[in-house]
């Protein structure tokens, strides 16, 4: 099933220096960029990460430094980047929780804001997860029928995100063949930030869904114990997570100061 687009839809996928959404950098970045007239547009990008690749991150994606040492850096390609990817939604494989947090941090390394703000996202990860609970691996061979060669390779794992995301749209007729509708199902959670740090509660209020707080609400812990806003204004958390918090912290000083 071909998907039905309103505007372009960009399968990506990162292979990195590990797996630390602050600390880690990007080593290759592919992506399939689908417009809404069905035209594709596939490139691949290694990059130099201006940090040595860890021989467990090379075991993975085989990526050396060696490989990357006469590539350009990330600041070198970023404007270029973020002209392809403006204007469009965003898919990938557990891309709402890594991927696309670590490409906002790399983006922000370089000040560039990259806005997400009326973006759809979908994590085809968490449409697998709903609905059979594997691997990309397993669910290329579920879906496909196919096995997946070159795994762990950037551009292997975003064309089979790509065609697995089409063929759940043929599997499962519940599934609408529409952006919106696709991100909403993909989201796991009723999450604020990309990461699920900060989410709804059942009466839609914001809480803190990890660490000591988990369960309290944001506007009493932030009352409460300001320091922990510190502490995480200052820690290793993604730049998405610490706008949320920062927007709601703005939030509930402008409803302080209209009592």
């Amino acid at each position: 099933m071909e998907l039905q687009l309103q505007r372009p839809l960009i399968f990506f996928d990162l292979e990195t220096t590990g797996t630390n959404v602050i600390r880690d950098r990007i080593v290759e970045i592919s992506f399939i960029k689908v417009f809404p007239d069905g035209r594709e547009e596939r490139r691949t990008r290694r990059i130099n990460p201006g940090i040595p690749i860890p021989a467990a991150a090379t075991a993975v994606h085989h990526i050396s430094d060696e490989d990357v040492k006469d590539e350009p850096t990330f600041r070198q390609i970023s404007k270029s980047l973020y002209d392809i990817f403006e204007g469009c939604d965003i898919a990938g494989f557990n891309s709402n929780k890594f991927d696309v947090p670590l490409l906002m941090e790399e983006f922000g390394r370089c000040g560039i804001n990259f806005d997400i703000a009326g973006r759809h996202f979908i994590d085809v990860q968490n449409i697998f997860h709903k609905m059979e609970q594997r691997t990309l691996v397993a669910a290329y061979r579920f879906y496909c029928g196919k096995e997946l060669d070159g795994a762990h390779s950037a551009l292997a794992d975003t064309a089979a995100t790509y065609e697995v995301l089409k063929e759940q749209l043929n599997r499962y007729s519940e599934l609408e063949n529409d952006v919106e509708a696709l991100a909403k199902f993909s989201t796991m959670g009723r999450n604020l930030d990309l990461a699920a740090r900060i989410v709804l509660d059942d009466q839609d209020r914001p809480i803190f869904n990890f660490g000591k707080h988990k369960g309290k609400t944001v506007k009493e812990v932030l009352k409460r114990d300001p320091s922990f806003f510190d502490w995480m204004m200052q820690g290793e958390f993604a730049k998405n997570t610490k706008d949320v918090l920062m927007n709601l912290k703005a939030k509930y000083t402008q409803e302080n100061s209209k009592v």
